[in-house]
C-alpha cells in the first residue's frame, strides 16, 4: 500500500469539515437569524428567550413598504373580503395603511450611487493602473504608496472636512457628490489591484499588436482589457461592497433626496415603537443586489484572486 506525503490523513479531514463547518456556522448564524427575524410579527421579534420556532408573517415586509396609522374608532368597520392580503395584515392590527415609505426611494438611491461609483472607479482606476504599469513615470514607487496611504484614512478623520467643503459647493446630498465621494475613497484601492493585474499581462502581447498597426489605446482596448478583465471584475466586487455598505459619509452628507438605505433602515419605526421586523426584512433585502453581483462574478474572483500566483 502507497502512502502519500500530499494526501490528508483521516485525522486532517474530518478536523478540516469540522473546522470549516464551525466556522460557517458561526459566520452564517446572525445573518440567518435576521432573515427569519424578517418573517416574525412584533412581538415575536422581541419575545425574551428568543423564539426559534415561530409561525411566519409577512408583517415586516408590509411595514417596510408601508406607513401605517391606527384606524380611527368612529371608522366605519371595512369588509375583510375587500381588503388586500396586506391590508388584512395590517387591519387585524388595528390600524390602516397611509401611504408607502421610503424605502424603495433609499433603495434605489444605494443602487444608483453604488453601482455609479463603481462604474466610474473602474474607469479611471483601469487607466491609471495601466499608466503605472506601462509607463515610466517620475517617483512611482512613491506616487503609488501615497495613492494607498489615502485609504488608510479613518472616515471619521476627514468627515468634518468633507461636510464644509460639500456645503460650501452645494453637493450636500445629492448623486453627484456622493458617488464622486464614493469614487475617491475606492479608487485608491483599485489602482493598486489592477496595476498588480495589468503587471501579469505580458507586454509582448502589446508590441505585437502595435506593429500589426494597431494604436495604443487600441492595443489597450482590444488586447490589455480582455485579459485583465477577471482584475476588473475582482476589484469591482470590492468597490461595489465598499459604497454599498457605506454608512458614516452617508449619514453626515445625505438626509433626503440622496440618502441611501444603511442610515435609513436603522430609522424604521411602526406605529408603536421600533418595528424590527421591517427592520430586519429591509436589512434582508439589501443584501440581496450584492450577492447576485458576487455571485455573477464568482468565476472571475476567484481567477482575480490567483492570477500570477503560479509562475513558469
Amino acid at each position: 500500500m502507497s502512502y502519500s506525503v500530499t494526501a490528508p490523513s483521516s485525522r486532517t479531514k474530518l478536523l478540516s469539515g469540522f473546522l470549516v463547518s464551525l466556522y460557517a456556522l458561526v459566520t452564517l448564524a446572525p445573518l440567518l437569524w435576521i432573515i427569519a427575524t424578517g418573517f416574525k410579527s412584533g412581538q415575536d421579534s422581541i419575545h425574551y428567550p428568543p423564539k426559534v420556532l415561530f409561525e411566519p408573517t409577512m408583517e415586516g415586509y408590509v411595514n417596510l413598504f408601508t406607513t401605517r396609522t391606527r384606524i380611527p374608532s368612529d371608522a366605519q368597520p371595512r369588509d375583510p373580503e375587500s381588503l388586500s392580503w396586506y391590508e388584512q395584515i395590517v387591519n387585524d392590527k388595528g390600524e390602516m395603511i397611509a401611504g408607502p415609505s421610503k424605502y424603495g426611494e433609499r433603495f434605489l438611491n444605494s443602487t444608483v450611487i453604488g453601482f455609479g461609483s463603481t462604474a466610474l472607479c473602474m474607469l479611471l482606476g483601469t487607466m491609471a493602473a495601466y499608466a503605472f504599469s506601462r509607463f515610466k513615470v517620475p517617483l512611482k514607487e512613491d506616487l503609488l504608496f501615497f495613492i494607498l496611504s489615502t485609504r488608510m484614512m479613518p472616515p471619521i478623520a476627514v468627515a468634518i472636512p468633507i461636510f464644509l467643503m460639500f456645503k460650501n459647493l452645494g453637493l450636500n446630498d445629492t448623486y453627484f457628490g456622493m458617488i464622486m465621494l464614493y469614487t475617491a475613497v475606492n479608487l485608491s484601492l483599485s489602482v493598486w489591484l489592477l496595476k498588480g493585474f495589468m503587471d501579469e499581462i505580458p507586454v509582448e502581447y502589446e508590441e505585437a499588436a502595435l506593429i500589426d498597426g494597431y494604436t495604443r489605446f487600441e492595443a489597450f482596448i482590444k488586447v490589455v482589457l480582455p485579459q485583465a478583465i477577471t482584475g476588473i471584475a475582482s476589484t469591482a466586487i470590492f468597490c461595489l461592497i465598499f459604497a454599498w455598505n457605506e454608512y458614516a459619509f452617508a449619514v453626515l452628507l445625505t438626509s433626503g433626496d440622496a440618502q441611501t438605505a444603511p442610515p435609513f433602515i436603522p430609522t424604521i419605526i411602526g406605529v408603536s415603537g421600533k418595528d424590527w421586523p421591517a427592520v430586519a426584512a429591509g436589512a434582508t433585502l439589501f443584501l440581496v443586489p450584492v450577492m447576485v453581483f458576487t455571485v455573477l462574478l464568482r468565476k472571475h474572483l476567484l481567477r482575480g484572486i490567483t492570477f500570477g500566483a503560479v509562475r513558469k
